[in-house]
């Protein structure tokens, strides 16, 4: 492959992913994390006029087991993270991976129609789309 070719979102974004409504409890959601062998979930919208979020591990350790709170009476919603940054699939992974480093992003969900279709992070830029530039 050309360095000049355009690698876009859509070629190396993960199509696997687990969602979660935010009044799940933090239980539901590590039970989830678990099971899907992944350590970030998007998090539902509740309305059409609402932005979809993100819970990670990380969240977790930090406002709740670094809190001492229980994970059954704590809400996703009270720890995720919305609005969070989404991005097309048709972007460039290039353009795609300035964007993470400009706002110190984990990972990303690829929305198309209004719908999650994907979801990318840094690893899966780089060693699926800078590894196909290169190789």
């Amino acid at each position: 492959m050309s360095h000049s070719e355009k690698i876009t979102v859509k070629d190396v974004m993960k199509t696997t992913f687990s969602t979660i409504d935010g009044d799940a409890t933090v239980s539901a959601a590590l039970l989830l994390m678990k099971s899907s062998k992944t350590s970030t979930i998007i998090v539902n919208r509740r309305h059409d006029h609402d932005e979809f979020g993100l819970i990670t591990s990380s969240d977790i350790a930090r406002q709740v087991m670094a809190k001492n709170r229980a994970p059954d009476r704590v809400n996703v919603y009270e720890i995720m993270e919305t609005p969070v940054i989404c991005v097309r699939p048709e972007m460039d992974i290039r353009l795609c991976a300035r964007l993470f480093a400009n706002y110190n992003l984990v990972r990303a969900p690829v929305i198309e129609n209004d719908k999650i279709i994907g979801m990318i992070s840094p690893n899966t830029l780089v060693l699926d789309g800078l590894y196909a530039i290169y190789s």
